[in-house]
């Protein structure tokens, strides 16, 4: 069995999922678990789950600043007028995942991000709002981390009727979960606020 938290080279008990590659620590250590408002940053992460769909989160990391590079920053404004050319170009770009249903879900959250702007709300209010009013306690183990929660299941609901593709529970909840929404950290992990 897999042991819930791993003590790596510097001392530190980290959530035993990141211990496979240096990249996968330092992104535990630095952004996994981080409370982020911001709208572009809430964005970015979205598409990027949804992109990790059937993949490797890792995966999708190692190739996260050619992503931003090939969607111009994640800025909505920008993706929301991506053509069809544009949906070319990034189907022959081998350094990101090449899913042209994926691309094309990109385009359209982003266009879903400005209607919700238009309508005066905004993604970040959106997002946060399947933040638990009471937080819960720290998993004790990997085993109790859950898939999806009730709050993603909502999340996901809310998202889908404002017209946004590639985001159900799980994702949305892998999204929440990165981006401090929850806090998954394993009890013994030192990055558990």
């Amino acid at each position: 069995m897999t042991p819930s938290t791993v003590r790596g080279d510097d001392g530190k008990r980290r959530c035993s999922w990141c211990i496979a590659d240096p990249l996968y620590v330092q992104y535990h250590d630095h952004e996994w678990g981080r409370p982020v408002r911001d709208e572009r940053a809430i964005f970015e992460k979205i598409c990027l789950e949804g992109f990790q769909a059937g993949l490797s989160w890792l995966t999708i990391l190692k190739k996260r600043e050619t992503f931003r590079e090939a969607f111009k920053g994640f800025e909505p404004e920008v993706v929301a007028r991506f053509t069809t050319r544009d949906v070319n170009r990034l189907m022959n770009n081998a350094a990101i995942v090449r899913n042209q249903k994926k691309i094309e879900s990109t385009i359209n959250n982003a266009r879903a991000t400005l209607r919700l702007a238009e309508s005066g709300e905004s993604l970040a209010n959106v997002f946060w709002s399947a933040q638990r009013t009471k937080p819960k306690a720290s998993p004790r183990s990997l085993a109790q981390v859950p898939a999806l929660t009730p709050e993603s299941a909502a999340l996901s609901k809310t998202l889908l009727k404002h017209g946004f593709t590639f985001v159900g529970p799980t994702t949305l909840y892998a999204a929440m979960q990165s981006l401090g929404v929850v806090n998954d950290h394993v009890a013994s992990c030192h990055r558990v606020r």
